[in-house]
């Protein structure tokens, strides 16, 4: 095993450093102090349990717990954060305080009683909502990865098959080609599985987690996602799969159908594909993502689609969001953003419909944010595919 703590590349470590350095000095913090998995993965390529002490000006410190025999300059071996030591006694502290436990915000805050401690939470989440070229490379691996699930699916399908078992034979070949299993979530109110696949009706199925399509799930400690309902001719099956294969993921959702579907559900669906295909054009560095979610509604709204738009009995309150290390990452293309686009930007552009009687139908694709608009990572058919 490689107890080398840093396993990125030293140029890719440098920049990311640089990067919350950069968004850090807006706070007028001296440092942050990270303890978060996923913030530890992004400045080092690899999880422990510990601390990383990122400053302004100087080299990190990393203060490890778990797992034991790191090695790397800086490194440090601890029982307990009480025995972490800043050298100069910094000023001002920030702590992932959107993401820490109100206890461990305040046993972290007693560490420090020199210092004024400040949230660091938001500088991180701007630092990372811009890729490096290294990260979009990793997440264009998964794109590929996942492309060759979807256009597998077809042949799982067969006669009488549940939306439940469906969804374990799209694991199961997730897995089978790479993919790690864990679907990682920022914040409280989202919590799944490795696919959300939604058919007929059950797509209108109302679910506490904030998520663009819902379902009832098969258990009330998760309700979201497939319920065992029978797939049916007639009605959609939505299949919104995780594309986690790299530590970086790509979200893409696609619809499939036993049959051809009604007509009012065939124009959903090419209406959230033409709403992709404009935003392609449209997202360039300098744009406003709550321009993007404006020409998604308007355009649904001109079709006659309102009504369907992002949910219909419960919609949910965005068109896209950022992707990377988890799967709800900035930007979020909604309608109250103050974000504009930036070259770099990862965006998952998701513009659903919920067609009573029949199902959710739509896609959903990842892209990266270009000089010259949207560059699509997930290029599996973008029609409604019929089940072989």
């Amino acid at each position: 095993m490689n107890n080398t703590l840093v396993i990125l590349p030293p140029a890719e470590h440098a920049l990311r450093a640089e990067k919350i350095r950069r968004q850090l000095t807006a706070t007028g913090a001296d440092g942050v102090l990270i303890h978060t998995y996923v913030n530890i993965y992004y400045l080092t390529g690899r999880i422990f349990t510990g601390y990383i002490y990122l400053p302004v000006q100087g080299d990190a410190l990393y203060f490890v717990k778990r797992p034991v025999g790191m090695s790397h300059e800086g490194a440090v071996e601890i029982r307990k954060p009480e025995q972490i030591e800043l050298p100069g006694q910094p000023h001002k502290i920030a702590l992932e305080l959107d993401n820490l436990s109100y206890t461990a915000a305040n046993r972290l805050s007693a560490v420090f009683p020199y210092a004024e401690i400040t949230n660091g939470s938001g500088a991180i989440a701007m630092a990372r909502a811009v890729k490096t070229p290294y990260e979009i490379e990793q997440i264009k691996a998964s794109g590929i990865k996942q492309e060759r699930v979807y256009r597998k699916i077809p042949k799982l399908y067969h006669d009488g098959m549940t939306d439940i078992e469906l969804q374990i034979e799209i694991e199961r070949l997730s897995r089978l080609e790479g993919c790690l299993g864990l679907f990682r979530t920022n914040g409280d109110t989202m919590e799944l599985f490795m696919a959300n696949v939604l058919a007929g009706e059950n797509a209108d199925s109302p679910t506490p987690y904030d998520f663009a399509m819902g379902g009832r799930g098969i258990d009330a400690s998760i309700p979201v996602g497939a319920d065992g309902t029978v797939i049916r001719p007639g009605e959609s099956v939505m299949v919104d799969a995780n594309g986690n294969y790299t530590g970086y993921m790509t979200d893409m959702t696609r619809t499939f159908a036993a049959e051809p579907l009604s007509d009012q559900a065939m124009r959903a669906h090419r209406c959230s594909i033409e709403i992709c295909h404009r935003a392609e054009a449209m997202a360039k560095p300098g744009t406003e993502a709550s321009a993007i979610f404006h020409m998604a509604e308007e355009t649904a709204r001109e079709a006659d689609l309102h009504n369907y738009f992002m949910g219909h009995r419960q919609k949910a309150g965005f068109v896209g969001h950022g992707v990377g290390i988890e799967i709800n990452e900035l930007p979020v293309i909604a309608p109250r953003s103050t974000y504009r686009l930036e070259k770099g930007n990862v965006i998952a552009l998701e513009p659903k419909f919920v067609i009573p009687q029949v199902g959710a139908v739509g896609i959903e694709n990842t892209y990266v944010v270009t000089d010259n608009g949207l560059q699509c990572l997930t290029n599996a058919p973008e029609q409604i595919v019929i089940f072989e």
